[in-house]
This record gives structure tokens, C-alpha cells and sequence, in this order.
């Protein structure tokens, strides 16, 4: 059957829009793979107390207030004291805890995602820890055509000078005079998130709202290990607002990355997704990004907007999985950004 071929598809670059949001699913995912250069693990909500080293601190709270779930203990804590210090010392003792990880020498799901994508397309994470921001800034040595980034919840990796409106790493300066990048909120009540309280945490809902917009050209939507909970109402809320109903989306396709039943999640991603035009996989490598890095919404197009049969039935050109170093990575990636680079001088 005649169809697009491998190479063929490595050459056909246009446009369209990827966007991708990640949950804690997605940094579990990449240290069960790979893990944490030094061993520390990421938690959950159930033993973060436990894995981070609160517990002389959560000592220190009341009893009434406290809870299994270190979210609601937080919030319960905040409402009851929102000027106390015990705050202002949880939230030092995570950036220490999360500040400290780096990513191991070898190629993790994080440094696939970032060269699956180029700099038309956006990720966008709740996550604090610095994975994706360290992953970006070691692949920048390879190709300096990569995605925008937004931290909705902020991160341990950047700060921001609010007298320069800038954010970068935190404790640099942007400028000699001063201009330092200080660290950012993390934290925020379980009962009353408000995601306008931060210039930071505001520009990257800004910028993700404009990439989700119907008019900004998204052909395609990832979530990768976020749950959507009900702690985070106004997150989900902001994200449907800026993405639409379904019948707006009719063309675009949305995927899930997740481990949950393909039914739950069809149910739970139900106000985002029109008709057909979903895809679900329990693992990144079965993935639109894996199956056609720095191709996939050409991958779509083919698919879903076939103007010829050599278009509709394209081969997909999944990246193996098994590379030990990132110069196999960026070798194997070079033939896309040698074709990009030549549709660049072409235009």
C-alpha cells in the first residue's frame, strides 16, 4: 500500500502546535526509568512528610490540624495561621529537598520529551522538582530549536525578579546592578489556590491559556501523569476555560499518558475531548511524541487531514528506547533538525 515512508516523513516539516502538560506522573515515570542521580525519590501527598524530612516540623503542629495527607495538613495550617512560621520552614526545607536533585548522566524520558518537541510547541508542568528544566538546558548543547516551558506551580529550578519582570535560575542576577532571580512560592492552600497572587505562577497560566486557545494553531494536546484532582479545581477550571468545549476542538486530537484505565480516563478528560479524537497510553514510549518526535502533528495532519493516500497511511518513525548516552540521543534525533534546518533556508 502506498504511503508516506520514513524518510519521507523525517522531511515533511510544517506547522501546528504541540501542547503538553505534566503531572507527578510524568517525574515518577522518568525516575522509575532512570533514577535520581543520587537516589532521592519523589513523593506523594501520603509520605511526603516522610520522604522530604518534616516530621520535627509537623511535630510542632497542632494535632486538630494535622492530617495523612500533607496537602490538607498544609492548608488546615494556613487557615488556622497563614502568618505562621512553620509555613515559611516548609517551604525552605522542600526547595532544599527538591533543589538538590539532578537528573542521572544517561538519556531519561524527560530528555526524550524535550527533543520529541521544537520551539513552536509548549510543555507545560505543575511539577516542582528541576527535571524538565535541567533536560532543556542539557539538550540546548545539541540544538537550540526547543519548546517554551511554563512552571504552573512554580519550581525549585527558576526564580524571578519581580523589579525586572525576568525569571532564571534562582540566586543569579540578571543584570550587575542587581536583579537577583529569588525563589518562588511552591506551596499554596488546598482551599483557597489562587493562582494570581504570583507574577511568576501568572505568566506561565498566561502563556499556557494562549498556546490552549482555539486560534493559536494546537492541533495536539498531551497530558502526561496529571490527574486533575479535585484539590486543584481552579487548574482544571483555567485549563477548560482556555481550551474550549469539544465542539469548539472538533479537529484537534487530545492524548493521555497514564497508567489509569483507558475508561477512567476517558470519563475524567470527558469535557476536553470530541468524539473519536483521543488516544490513551499507559507509557510515554507508546506515545504520539515517541512515535513521531519533532513530527507529530505533521503525524496528524497525515492522518487526520490526508489530502492524498501516500499522506494517509505515513510510517511512524518511533525513537528507540535502549540509547545509554545523549550523544546516541542527538544522534539519532540529527536527521530531523538537518531537515528542519534545510525547510528553514527554503522559506
Amino acid at each position: 500500500m502506498p504511503g508516506l515512508t520514513k524518510e519521507q516523513g523525517i522531511n515533511q516539516v510544517m506547522g501546528g502546535r504541540h501542547i503538553v502538560i505534566l503531572g507527578a506522573g510524568a517525574s515518577i515515570a522518568a525516575t522509575l526509568r532512570n533514577s535520581e542521580r543520587s537516589g532521592r525519590s519523589l513523593p506523594s501527598m501520603l509520605n511526603f512528610i516522610e520522604i522530604v524530612g518534616l516530621q520535627d516540623i509537623v511535630a510542632e503542629i497542632p494535632v486538630k490540624l494535622q492530617s495523612k495527607n500533607f496537602e490538607t495538613l498544609y492548608g488546615n495550617l494556613y487557615a488556622t495561621d497563614p502568618t505562621s512560621p512553620l509555613l515559611g520552614e516548609i517551604q525552605e526545607r522542600i526547595q532544599d529537598y527538591f533543589g538538590s536533585m539532578k537528573l542521572p548522566d544517561e538519556p531519561t524520558i524527560y530528555d526524550y520529551l524535550i527533543l520529541s518537541l521544537r520551539s513552536k510547541d509548549h510543555i507545560a508542568t505543575f511539577n516542582w522538582d528541576p527535571f524538565l528544566y535541567q533536560a532543556w538546558c542539557r539538550n540546548r548543547d545539541f540544538t537550540k530549536n526547543l519548546p517554551f516551558m511554563s512552571f504552573l506551580h512554580g519550581t525549585v529550578a527558576l526564580g524571578y525578579s519581580k523589579e525586572d519582570k525576568r525569571s532564571g535560575p534562582i540566586g543569579y542576577q540578571c543584570r550587575q546592578e542587581g536583579g537577583v532571580f529569588e525563589p518562588v512560592p511552591l506551596l499554596y492552600p488546598i482551599n483557597q489556590k489562587n493562582y494570581n497572587d504570583n507574577e511568576f505562577i501568572v505568566e506561565a497560566w498566561e502563556s499556557l491559556k494562549a498556546m490552549l486557545h482555539k486560534d493559536s494553531k494546537s492541533v495536539r494536546a498531551s497530558i502526561f501523569g496529571y490527574g486533575a484532582p479535585v484539590s486543584d479545581i481552579e487548574a482544571v477550571n483555567l485549563l477548560s476555560e482556555a481550551w474550549g468545549t469539544p465542539d469548539e476542538r472538533a479537529m484537534e486530537q487530545f492524548e493521555v499518558i497514564d497508567v489509569v484505565p483507558e475508561e477512567e480516563l476517558r470519563k475524567r478528560w470527558s469535557s476536553f475531548i470530541h468524539s473519536h479524537h483521543y488516544d490513551v497510553s499507559n507509557s510515554y514510549f507508546g506515545s504520539s511524541l515517541a512515535n513521531n518526535p519533532r513530527r507529530t502533528c505533521e503525524s496528524y495532519f497525515s492522518h487526520y487531514q490526508a489530502m492524498t493516500i501516500d499522506e494517509a497511511f505515513r510510517s511512524n518513525n518511533p525513537v528507540p528506547q535502549n540509547f545509554q548516552t545523549l550523544e546516541e540521543l542527538w544522534a539519532w534525533h540529527q536527521p530531523l533538525i538537518d531537515a528542519e534546518l534545510r525547510a528553514s533556508r527554503n522559506k
